[in-house]
């Protein structure tokens, strides 16, 4: 089966002011470096990581929202890199995206109704279909009726509503098209918990109904849990580990990983619970990171080997389940159980 979305030693880069006489010199911001991944058609993709790892630069240089620098990506197998604006233009409709922000990916000056017709009077979609305004009315109301918005909606402005509401106008408008993939950034950060859930269960309701493929960025690990059936995690601009859900979650390899997991605050602390991970130091800046493994800085594993070679992403041997699990590390946690001495529990 071919991947509905694939990218091929993905790099992203910057120039950036450097610290020369009157800031004359310039430097490179690696904001993307040799990132390689493939989406299968109905999977969900959670991407994770800190802030300004580059997960939202990977989203849109998938869709190509973004030029990357370096690298190719294919789209339900045709590269899409080097392709103009008017041939990527048949495409845009069967790949979409929801932003982070809801109320500035809406223009407030616009109803509902004008917003969400909009996306198919420009591209004639869906393809054949009769574009008068008895057809776009009922199309409207489906769109509707898929997020849970009630018909009154149309004819407000995006400000006479919450945000749980707004991201679900969103949602709406990414799926006018009838798209195959969808790229959510962080589609839920900025809602409450309760709303969240729901915002979730309208996201895997959508998947069952229309055979959605999704790339889910987000930083909260419960959320990535909830919806993904694999996972990424990326550190500084590369993907340190990759493999299912329950694999990298429950018995992470990569020491950032299992960082990440012991970072999440628990309600009620266990006598089985794992003890916290606490990194050191700052995170590297991306216009000078650092040789060999980016994160051995801040790694209570690293060894000497950590600072002068870069570790390739591999197959863990033997794998803690069926499904692929990789790691980028010269030293990854023990498979058959994932946490040595100094991170079991006490």
């Amino acid at each position: 089966m071919t991947p509905i979305i694939e990218a091929r030693s993905l790099g992203k880069h910057y120039r950036v002011a450097g610290g020369g006489l009157f800031g004359q010199s310039r430097r490179t911001l690696r904001a993307l470096d040799n990132v390689s991944l493939h989406v299968m058609p109905g999977e969900t993709l959670g991407i994770v990581g800190e802030s300004g790892c580059g997960k939202s630069t990977l989203g849109r240089c998938l869709l190509r929202l973004t030029q990357s620098s370096s690298g190719r990506v294919l789209f339900e197998g045709e590269d899409i890199t080097t392709r103009s604006e008017r041939a990527l233009r048949r495409l845009r409709p069967r790949m979409q995206m929801v932003f982070q922000d809801s109320y500035a990916s809406l223009n407030p000056r616009r109803r509902i109704a004008d917003l969400l017709s909009e996306p198919m009077r420009v591209h004639r979609q869906p393809s054949g279909a009769p574009h008068d305004r008895s057809f776009i009315a009922q199309r409207l109301r489906d769109l509707l009726d898929l997020t849970g918005l009630p018909i009154s909606a149309l004819d407000r402005y995006p400000h006479e509503f919450s945000g749980g509401q707004r991201q679900r106008i969103n949602i709406a408008r990414a799926l006018a098209l009838q798209p195959s993939l969808i790229v959510a950034d962080e589609p839920v950060s900025a809602l409450d918990v309760s709303i969240q859930a729901q915002i979730i269960n309208l996201f895997t309701d959508l998947r069952e109904t229309l055979g959605l493929t999704y790339i889910f960025i987000a930083h909260d690990l419960s959320v990535v849990r909830q919806i993904a059936s694999s996972v990424a995690v990326m550190y500084l601009g590369a993907i340190v580990e990759r493999g299912g859900t329950d694999s990298v979650l429950h018995a992470p390899a990569h020491p950032y990983t299992a960082a990440l997991i012991t970072a999440v605050p628990e309600p009620v602390v266990s006598a089985g619970a794992r003890s916290r991970v606490i990194l050191k130091g700052d995170v590297p800046s991306p216009v000078s990171p650092p040789p060999g493994c980016r994160f051995h800085t801040r790694c209570p594993k690293a060894e000497a080997r950590c600072s002068v070679e870069i570790p390739a992403l591999r197959p863990l041997v033997p794998a803690p389940d069926e499904a692929l699990h990789e790691v980028a590390c010269h030293y990854p946690l023990h498979p058959a159980s994932n946490v040595p001495d100094r991170y079991a529990t006490g």
